[in-house]
């Protein structure tokens, strides 16, 4: 009778393969199959001129963004490492604003970010500025807060990254929270050092058009274009001591791979701005985190291989995985549109030792 526990692993392995990293050609492939296309379009400048990001493709991008997240955190404790952050409004134009906060030194070293929160307290509205805009019905009052991550490149330019969004009623005050792990995440692999760490807020009308309300004009958080004081944006860093927290499988930092390295999840950062088939396609994000299983396992005494010969050598593998969710560039009738789209299995999750895709039963690992 065949043990229970030669169940199949293969099936949450990334698209690398068991061990090997994940590479932009297998990238590529995933949201081909995706799409149903043979292969990647080639959209110009004139094609994004005219493109439209609606907000219900916000929405689910940023859903399915905050789902990822989740699944990523599921399980893990926070350490004593909890810091906060105070930030400043750099500038402000319209209803776009620029948030900046000073990172050096702040998140802790040989440490795992678990989730960055930006907390932004919105100030109750005046009665004259009610009073001047009109009665705001409950449906009206509503106002989409998003939330960018901003990066200045070498030359000068920049790029935003959407990170997150949320409604918000202009009847409402106090803190509004917003999920800015991803941002925090490129800032570390993206920016130079000591480079602080840009966000973009901006606040719009849910529903654009003529008869569109004033609210979005009513929204504002405390310290935009005043002193900072109670109230100021908050940065909440949550991460785990790799130290004390060594079973979570990450990898040392500081320690290189080397033959004699135990298996382990490895930070690797995939960078689509830097690939050519991506440009103008692939709208969000600008890269993501991949990591990859290194390392060696133990491997069972003879008398256990000679008792199961069908079980080859044990390899580091990928034993858990979380999709990948992009908004991506689709041209059809001449138009061109956003669509959400997520990849299965581009993140890896948590590596463990298998032979042959059956993962070894908990009692008899090393």
């Amino acid at each position: 009778m065949r043990p229970l526990w030669l169940c199949c692993a293969l099936c949450v392995l990334p698209l690398a393969g068991p061990g090997a990293a994940l590479t932009g050609k297998q990238l590529l492939g995933s949201l081909l199959r995706q799409l149903q296309l043979s292969e990647a379009p080639v959209l110009d400048r004139a094609d994004m001129e005219e493109l439209v990001m609606p907000a219900h493709v916000r929405a689910q991008y940023v859903t399915l963004l905050q789902r990822s997240h989740g699944d990523r955190s599921r399980g893990k404790r926070f350490s004593q490492s909890f810091r906060e952050v105070a930030g400043r409004f750099l500038a402000s134009e319209a209803s776009t604003h620029l948030l900046v906060f000073g990172m050096e030194q702040r998140l802790p070293p040989n440490s795992e970010l678990v989730q960055a929160i930006l907390r932004l307290f919105q100030e109750p509205v005046p009665k004259a500025a009610l009073h001047r805009h009109g009665r705001l019905s409950p449906r009206s009052a509503w106002a989409r807060v998003t939330v960018e991550w901003l990066r200045v490149h070498d030359d000068g330019s920049n790029r935003t990254s959407l990170i997150d969004s949320r409604l918000v009623s202009a009847h409402e005050s106090g803190w509004k929270v917003f999920d800015v792990t991803e941002a925090v995440n490129f800032w570390q692999q993206l920016s130079r050092p000591r480079q602080p760490l840009l966000l973009q807020v901006s606040v719009q009308t849910e529903h654009p058009g003529p008869l569109a309300s004033g609210a979005h004009k009513l929204v504002r958080f405390a310290s935009q274009g005043a002193p900072a004081g109670l109230g100021e944006p908050q940065l909440e860093l949550h991460t785990l001591d790799l130290g004390d927290y060594g079973a979570q499988g990450d990898c040392d930092p500081e320690a290189p791979v080397t033959e004699g390295t135990r298996c382990c999840r490895q930070e690797m950062y995939i960078d689509l701005q830097g690939m050519k088939w991506a440009e103008n396609w692939v709208l969000e994000p600008p890269g993501f985190l991949a990591y990859e299983c290194v390392g060696t396992c133990q491997q069972p005494p003879e008398a256990l291989a000679f008792k199961w010969p069908f079980l080859g050598p044990r390899q580091c593998i990928a034993s858990e995985t979380a999709s990948l969710p992009m908004i991506v560039s689709i041209k059809e009738g001449g138009r061109t549109r956003p669509q959400v789209v997520s990849l299965p299995n581009m993140r890896v999750q948590k590596c463990s030792c298998a032979s042959d895709g059956a993962l070894v039963p908990r009692g008899l690992q090393p």
